[in-house]
């Protein structure tokens, strides 16, 4: 609840201050006209565009109502089929979601990762820390498709990969998730890539099965078997109560007769680096003709477009639009 109101308090107080600003700047306006001095209404002019950008991230705010949407968030990316290609991907993918997190002041932490053979990740997991983190995450989530000339390829033909993000909550302790051990298989492994003498020659990596569900969870990011199992587990809680909110969120839409574009399994954004040069939305139609941005972390629009989407439904989810 001290959480709830803190937020709440400052909303409020950034929405009283761009209004205040609002004000004192019209007024400035008003003043320099009168006295035909342009310099104090250029002034008061730029200072009134540079509100869009405090506008716009409260809007992608007032998006954030979930129940879990402030919480941290877990962010697995798997590659798809096709070798090194989409090992490749998968890892500009990471690459791309850990920038995007530096640029919002996240903090990122790799659980999990499984490098390929020649390039590029199998999988990873990583823990995005910071306030609203699984709420703007949670719509990344599907198949990504990456269109370019490979560097893998001497005839340097044309190639299609796919690779595949999943987020969901860090739960808080207050929700309790009840998981039996007769329902969970085990196994320990060798820690890959960096870590030292004791991580790459102990059986420290924790693997756990979910033997009801399916469901996959690994952990190798500490030193200690113990607290590789702890964090796993707690990530497995986290999966089943995503689960729920998944299910929640199914009957809101077939309530209000609408079809979801978001489920695991289904392409949602399209990355095509020749032979032109664009990155699309295909749930929302938003698109940007600068990959090398989107690549580099440049994901708040979006964000923001497909939350907007998910929330109010039409054809292009855009904030703008919105009355």
């Amino acid at each position: 609840m001290m959480r709830r109101r803190q937020d709440l308090d400052n909303r409020i107080s950034a929405i009283r201050r761009i209004e205040q600003s609002i004000a004192d700047n019209s007024e400035l306006i008003a003043m320099g006209e009168q006295e035909g001095d342009e310099s104090i209404v250029k002034d008061a002019e730029k200072a009134l565009g540079g509100l869009g950008a405090e506008v716009k991230a409260l809007e992608l705010d007032a998006l954030l109502s979930g129940e879990a949407d402030g919480n941290d968030s877990y962010l697995q990316i798997n590659a798809g089929a096709g070798g090194t290609e989409s090992q490749d991907w998968a890892n500009m993918l990471m690459r791309m979601y850990v920038r995007w997190a530096n640029q919002s002041k996240f903090k990122v932490e790799v659980l999990d990762q499984h490098d390929g053979e020649e390039a590029g990740i199998k999988s990873c997991t990583l823990q995005i820390k910071g306030h609203n983190a699984y709420g703007k995450l949670k719509t990344e989530s599907g198949v990504h498709r990456l269109v370019r000339i490979s560097p893998y390829d001497s005839n340097a033909r044309r190639h299609t990969s796919f690779a595949s993000a999943w987020a969901y909550p860090v739960i808080d302790d207050n929700i309790d998730i009840q998981v039996s051990e007769s329902d969970l298989k085990v196994d320990t492994y060798r820690a890959s890539g960096a870590g030292g003498q004791h991580v790459n020659t102990t059986d420290s990596a924790v693997r756990i099965t979910h033997v009801p569900t399916g469901i996959i969870v690994a952990c190798q990011a500490e030193r200690s078997q113990h607290k590789n199992r702890a964090t796993a587990l707690k990530m497995l809680k986290a999966r089943l109560y995503e689960m729920e909110l998944q299910k929640k969120q199914e009957k809101i839409d077939a309530a209000n007769a609408k079809k979801t574009d978001i489920g695991w399994g289904h392409q949602i954004r399209s990355y095509v680096l020749q032979p032109y040069q664009l990155v699309k939305d295909l749930r929302t139609g938003h698109t940007s003709t600068n990959p090398a941005a989107v690549l580099d972390g440049d994901l708040e629009e979006f964000i923001q477009s497909s939350l907007a989407h998910r929330v109010y439904g039409g054809e292009t989810g855009d904030v703008s639009d919105i009355d």
